[in-house]
């Protein structure tokens, strides 16, 4: 056993060097273990893959495994999304195993567990799946495995929770860019299955995601830009390699930011939906969450960084919406895992009740809220970990920032300082992987902005 390491989100490496038959064996081995010593044999075992170099292979090669111990395993019958085997955990009472590695680089393939309830494992668990690496497990039965189809208890919970009938009439070019990723088969056959109309793009997949990075981001849909920006009334749509996080693309082929998405699916959801409840954010989110919530009238729960956290709040305060600014959100009535899927179909809905571009509805939100929000990020490498909790300690207790005083220090993920224009905040938090602090940013505007990334440094 070499180099496995379970961080936020499951264990990843590259294909072929860490990520091999007998690391995996290791960590399926865990998983067995954990299932066993928690639920029994009685716990069926779900297990699901991307479009990723060997993911099928190493899927099947688990689910083999974990038929040995004595489990009932169900395989996924095709390339699938990790929040369809989440929901399909829920809806089957199962936990569940995903190989993917999410946005990461196509070299990298990875196992992320998926509990019973839905949403990202917890910290506690995750620790027992660390110990049990170490720990030996033998057959307790002889078990099963098939292939299974998830699609039609995940199609028909979605159509309880989108009005397609709606969408079906918005007067709109949709653009989907499947970048080659796990939603091909997915977004464009619920689309389909409506009549509803779209264009795709790179709606095949490939183990390289085109030589490109399976990351919903601008610089990654160039492409999708474009086209939208050439066909009048078009808006584009992307997700990321495994289908939990969603990039979106305006009328003006500018991208829509994932709090600029939450906010106006909040006011949605309340607004034409009746939904009623709280908001989840994380503390890197942006105030232009806390300004909608407070004029919608909506109580908003704070958490540190990572779904895990938001699909823990999610789970015990059941908000109408949870999400963070990496491009990750859920709803009420759906699971505590990031579904990238329903994200866009979401923001279709919204366009298709108000019969408003998207357009039209940014331009709302800021005039709703009453002022705009501008954000960056600095990463600052450092010699070793030794380094990282003096400088937290130093922001800490700082009172001032230039000409910026601060008003409120809050600790519950690095430092966060809130200074007294009620407008501005920076947050320094380390990486829970290598020496490295990120420093969030954010003010109303450009110039406030700058001055204190200038000050910062």
């Amino acid at each position: 056993m070499a180099n496995i390491k379970f961080g936020t989100d499951g264990w990843r490496a590259v294909v072929g060097k860490d990520f091999n038959e007998t690391n995996v064996k290791t960590v399926i081995k865990s998983v067995g273990k954990y299932v066993y010593d928690n639920f029994g044999l009685s716990k069926k075992i779900i297990i699901g893959y991307d479009p990723r170099n060997m993911a099928f292979e190493f899927a099947e090669q688990s689910a083999k495994q974990l038929s040995e111990y004595g489990f009932e395993v169900l395989l996924s019958d095709k390339i699938l999304p990790t929040p369809v085997l989440a929901f399909s955990a829920k809806f089957l009472n199962a936990c569940a195993v995903m190989f993917t590695a999410s946005h990461n680089p196509p070299e990298y393939l990875g196992i992320k567990f998926i509990p019973d309830y839905a949403g990202p494992a917890t910290s506690d668990i995750t620790d027992e799946l660390v110990k049990n690496l170490n720990e030996d497990f033998e057959s307790k039965g002889c078990g099963t495995y098939k292939k299974y189809d998830f699609a039609p208890d995940y199609f028909e919970h979605i159509e309880k929770l989108i009005d397609f009938e709606k969408i079906k009439n918005l007067k709109k070019n949709i653009i989907f860019d499947g970048l080659y990723a796990a939603s091909i088969g997915w977004f464009d056959k619920l689309l389909d299955k409506y009549g509803i109309k779209f264009e795709g793009l790179h709606m095949w997949h490939d183990v390289n995601f085109g030589g490109g990075m399976p990351e919903p981001k601008p610089k990654y849909l160039k492409e999708l830009i474009e086209k939208v920006k050439r066909e009048e009334n078009s808006v584009g749509f992307a997700n990321d390699g495994d289908s939990d996080r969603f990039g979106v693309i305006d009328e003006n082929g500018e991208y829509v930011s994932p709090n600029e998405i939450i906010s106006i699916l909040l006011i949605h959801l309340k607004k034409n939906k009746n939904y009623s409840g709280s908001l989840v954010k994380t503390v890197g989110a942006s105030l232009l969450l806390d300004k909608t919530a407070e004029k919608c009238g909506v109580e908003v729960i704070e958490t540190p960084v990572g779904f895990k956290h938001v699909g823990e709040a999610m789970r015990k305060f059941n908000p109408i919406i949870g999400g963070e600014e990496s491009g990750g959100l859920s709803i009420q009535g759906h699971i505590p895992e990031k579904d990238g899927i329903l994200a866009n179909l979401l923001i279709l809905e919204a366009m298709a009740y108000e019969n408003k571009s998207l357009v039209e509805l940014r331009k709302e939100l800021y005039e709703f809220v009453g002022c705009k929000f501008y954000n960056d990020r600095i990463d600052k490498k450092l010699d070793n970990f030794d380094e990282v909790k003096p400088v937290l300690e130093s922001y800490k207790n700082k009172t001032q920032i230039g000409d910026f005083k601060v008003k409120k220090t809050d600790t519950k993920d690095g430092v966060k300082l809130y200074f007294d224009d009620g407008c501005s905040w920076i947050l320094v938090r380390p990486s829970g992987t290598e020496p490295l602090l990120r420093i969030y940013f954010e003010s109303d505007s450009v110039e406030k902005l700058e001055y204190l990334k200038e000050k910062t440094k």
